[in-house]
């Protein structure tokens, strides 16, 4: 598949936010995505977001983000406690906490697809919208029992290293999530086949996200 890669000389250095509703969703959604981009673009400017956080979860989600933005240039990392599950009747505490991230200015904004059927992952998604109504967002997908994978319009081709990097941080850091029977390098491992065999990556591994709206050629 034929890439497109924006000019390296346009702009600001990155700036990037990453949304998640709960502890590992970002590094589940994108945590390769993650290496990727710190890899080609060390130093870049990361917000880094987890809105749930309870119990042991709250440190697993310190450590991983600790480990994926090693390459940013010093990262802000915020894990908040709002009730996981709870997202729906929580939605105006969640609102006005999503208002103070718009002082961060992001370039690209990753966060939950806004058709999840996940409750708490929906309701991220449409503020996601409803805050940055002029970002490119791209809105990562998450394999779970509700179902609900659609076909991403957006693919970012995986080294196998930094495939191989994703599950072990994964497996390492949400210990507590290894009783979920999903919650599998198998699992992982499946979705970033599949989607690489979408694009035609190179090592055969991908993400991919789903994304709305992009302004190209802003010359002018």
């Amino acid at each position: 598949m034929i890439s497109f890669q924006p000019d390296p000389g346009l702009g600001r250095p990155r700036r990037l936010l990453f949304i998640g509703a709960h502890s590992d969703d970002i590094e589940i959604g994108c945590g390769g995505t993650v290496l990727e981009l710190l890899r080609d673009q060390p130093g870049a400017s990361v917000k880094w977001v987890v809105l749930s956080s309870e119990g042991d979860r709250g440190r697993e989600a310190e450590e991983a983000a600790q480990v994926l933005l090693s390459g940013a240039h010093e990262p802000q990392i915020e894990i908040e406690s709002f009730r996981g599950a709870y997202f729906p009747s929580e939605q105006s505490r969640i609102k006005d906490y999503f208002e103070t991230l718009k002082s961060f200015e992001p370039d690209l904004v990753f966060t939950h697809a806004r058709e999840e059927l996940h409750q708490d992952h929906r309701i991220v998604g449409e503020l996601t919208w409803n805050t940055f109504r002029d970002h490119v967002i791209f809105e990562y997908e998450i394999p779970k029992y509700d179902g609900g994978l659609g076909s991403p319009s957006v693919f970012v081709p995986l080294s196998e290293r930094t495939v191989e990097s994703k599950i072990d941080l994964l497996m390492t850091a949400f210990r507590s999530q290894h009783e979920k029977r999903w919650f599998t390098p198998e699992t992982f491992r499946a979705l970033m086949r599949l989607r690489g065999v979408e694009c035609n990556a190179p090592s055969g591994y991908a993400e991919a996200f789903f994304c709305r709206k992009m302004l190209l050629g802003t010359h002018g």
